[in-house]
Parts: C-alpha cells; sequence; structure tokens
C-alpha cells in the first residue's frame, strides 16, 4: 500500500520505519534542501500516528485514530515524499546501497535512514507468549485492547514503566476494577528516587488502581490469571503487559553495523558504521555531544529530534544531538516533565510548592536531571543547568 501512484526504485532518502524518527528524518531532509525522491518503508498497517496518546487520550476513549496523526496526508504530498505501508525489509546491503523488501523488490537509495524503533517485550513466563495477553505500542495494538475494555469489568497490568502506569489509569477511569502487579517494591524508584516513586503510587491508588508491589510473576494462565510467586492468584477480564521494550536491531545486526548494548551505535550526527546508512530513535545507542558519551534513550520527543539530525545530514548540513533527553507522563490527571542525561546520580532534593513540586538529580555536585510537577519554569531552567553541568549552588533549588 503506498500514499502515490508511483512507486520508485531508488531515493536519495529512504527511511525504514515510521515512527517519529523515520517522519522526522524524511522531513528534516527536506527542510535542510535535500532533492530527489526520498520513500519511507513502514511496516504499519496506519499512516503515521502518534503513540503517546495511546496508553491516555485514546484508551480513556478522548481521542480516535482520526485526531493523533503525526501529519495531514496532504503534508507527504506537498513535501514529496512517498509513504509505503504494510511493507517490511528484509535486508540491508551497505556496499551496494540497496535493500531487499519482503516481496522480493529491490530499492537502490543515495543514503538509508533505519528508524525501525522497538517492540513490545513478552513476559518470559509460562503463558507470557499467549496472544490473547494484550500488548501496547501499536495503534492496532491500542484498538484491539479498547476493544478489550469495552467488554471487561476488570483488567491486570504487569509491569509499572510509565506505559503501564499510564494505562493502569486510563483504564481505571473507564471503570473498569484495575490491579497493577510489578516486581518494584516502589515503581521508578531506582530511576527517579523513593520519594517521586512513593508520589507516582499515591496517584494511582488515588485513580483507582489497586498495587501488588515486589512481585514475580510465575504464569499467566489462560491470559485470565496471574499467578505469584508466593503462589496467589489474581484475576482478571483482560491482561496487559507493559515489561520494557526490544529494539528492532535485525535488520542492523545482518548488515554488519555495529550493535552496543542492543542497539545500533551512531555518532552526534546519527551516522551508523557504514558509509550512507544513518540511524535514529529507540534503535539506536546515540553519542551526545554535550554529555560526552552514549545514552540510551526511549522518548517521542528525542526521536524527533534524532530523525530531524538525521535528515539534515543525509541532506548535507548536519547537526549535532547535543540536547539532553525528556518526557512528559500524565498518570491519571497528574502530569510529570522530565530531562535528564539519565544514566544515574548519586543525590536527589524534592522542593515543594503550593502548586506542584520539583525534583533535582545530582551526580558528584553537579545537576543532571530535573522531574517537575506542574513547575514548567523549573523544568525549563533545568534542562538548561542540566546541558550546562551546572554545579551545586547554581540556584537550582
Amino acid at each position: 500500500m503506498t500514499t502515490t501512484a508511483v512507486r520508485p526504485t531508488s531515493a536519495s532518502l529512504l527511511v525504514v520505519g515510521s515512527g517519529p524518527a523515520g517522519v522526522a528524518a524524511a522531513k528534516g531532509f527536506r527542510d535542510a534542501g535535500g532533492e530527489g525522491d526520498v520513500m519511507v518503508l513502514s511496516a504499519d498497517t496506519a499512516m503515521p500516528y502518534e503513540r503517546p496518546p495511546l496508553s491516555k487520550d485514546f484508551l480513556r476513549g478522548d481521542s480516535h485514530a482520526s485526531d493523533i496523526g503525526i501529519e495531514n496526508d496532504s503534508f507527504y504530498r506537498d513535501q514529496r515524499i512517498v509513504m509505503e505501508l504494510e511493507t517490511r525489509v528484509r535486508s540491508l546491503n551497505p556496499s551496494t546501497r540497496t535493500v531487499e523488501l519482503s516481496d522480493g523488490r529491490m530499492l537502490g537509495y543515495q543514503t538509508c535512514v533505519l528508524a525501525t524503533g522497538a517492540e513490545p517485550r513478552r513476559l518470559d513466563v509460562p503463558g507470557g507468549d499467549d496472544s490473547r495477553v494484550l500488548l501496547l505500542r501499536s495503534l492496532a495494538d491500542a484498538s484491539r485492547l479498547v476493544a478489550a475494555a469495552d467488554n471487561a469489568r476488570s483488567a491486570i497490568v504487569v509491569g509499572s514503566v510509565f506505559i503501564g502506569c499510564e494505562a493502569a489509569a486510563s483504564l481505571a477511569s473507564r471503570g473498569l476494577e484495575v490491579t497493577l502487579v510489578t516486581d518494584e517494591d516502589t515503581p521508578h524508584a531506582k530511576r527517579l528516587g523513593a520519594d517521586i516513586g512513593a508520589r507516582i503510587v499515591k496517584w494511582l491508588r488515588a485513580a483507582g488502581v489497586e498495587l501488588i508491589t515486589g512481585a514475580s510473576i510465575q504464569q499467566i494462565e489462560e491470559a485470565r490469571r496471574v499467578r505469584l510467586d508466593g503462589g496467589d492468584h489474581v484475576a482478571a477480564d483482560l491482561i496487559l503487559t507493559a515489561v520494557g521494550v526490544r529494539p528492532r536491531v535485525d535488520i542492523a545486526q545482518r548488515a554488519g553495523l555495529v550493535i552496543d548494548k542492543d542497539r545500533i551505535a551512531v555518532d552526534q550526527q546519527m551516522r551508523t558504521s557504514a558509509t550512507g546508512v544513518l540511524a535514529a530513535g529507540d534503535v539506536t545507542y546515540p553519542y551526545n555531544a554535550r554529555a560526552g558519551r552514549r545514552l540510551v534513550v526511549e522518548h517521542w520527543g528525542d526521536a524527533e529530534l534524532m530523525g530531524r539530525i538525521a535528515g539534515s545530514t543525509a541532506a548535507g548540513h548536519p547537526e549535532q544531538w547535543a540536547q539532553s533527553p525528556g518526557f512528559w507522563s500524565t498518570i491519571g490527571d497528574r502530569t510529570l516533565k522530565y530531562a535528564a542525561w539519565g544514566d544515574g546520580f548519586d543525590e536527589v532534593a524534592v522542593a515543594e510548592h503550593t502548586d506542584g513540586f520539583t525534583a533535582w538529580y545530582r551526580q558528584d555536585g553537579v545537576v543532571v536531571g530535573v522531574l517537575t510537577h506542574e513547575r514548567d519554569e523549573d523544568y525549563e531552567r533545568g534542562r538548561t543547568l542540566v546541558e550546562g553541568a551546572a554545579p551545586l549552588g547554581s540556584g537550582s533549588v
């Protein structure tokens, strides 16, 4: 399936993947003056859409598929971008600058951007691979979850990653009895600190979610019951697992690209180890010029930014990734905003405000992260402090 009647056999820019990084790469290429054919190959059945609403607005029923497109159809026409859906890439050959598709077609390229993203992990227990156990990553996943929720009175969410917390609160808002089961004693305490984790627990309970913490799942039975490590069982009409993602590096591995930490290693301009091949988004292990090291990042906004940089690099006007990563998460009616290098801290200080709070993260006396609730001014200032490696006493608290 394609958005135009003409399917080129080669492209100046060939993008594999239609998530935020892939669309931003195509747009960034055009914005930087890139000429020639641009093709985006997508395994999805739907035109590119925003993923953050899937666990929130879309799941609650406050938005629909028509509301969450990344761009409207005229954008692709105006930007001369061929979007080909339901198309899978079988292999990439950097030496000949070609890709082979699952239908046997061969496409050539001048520059290829791999923006293949990540896929949700299945829980590695008996019954975890049951197709009736739901996942949440794509629009198709979300639509299936909504349909299941329409016919359910109760739900179990396994995993307290942010998408699990968001989905649990959203399901509860639909009137379901929701139980969130996690092996963490306090959700997000390791990443954000015990104080913040405790606040998230209170928010989930206020949203109507029951929590079972510090629990290991031993088995999922008939996609309706989970057996915990102590022998207890919890049952519900539907089970959603949210236990992290696996970067889709298969194409890159077979092509011989350098893989590090199970991701494609790229520099600050999104170049891989192969000439003419760039990569962006969740599938990458990118070098951040300001941090001076590679960072594991799985955030929507950063995928967009990396995609834009890949596009400008492909057009011959390279930028570099030097911004601090960050994300927003909405649990019920409460929103967290976070910006941080994300690879550790040794001190966290929480400042209370009448209208919210701010958590400041430091490593060796230097600000390395900020998290806010209803304190946008601290979020913006904090990001500046993080990127400037501001020391303790820079007015951060």
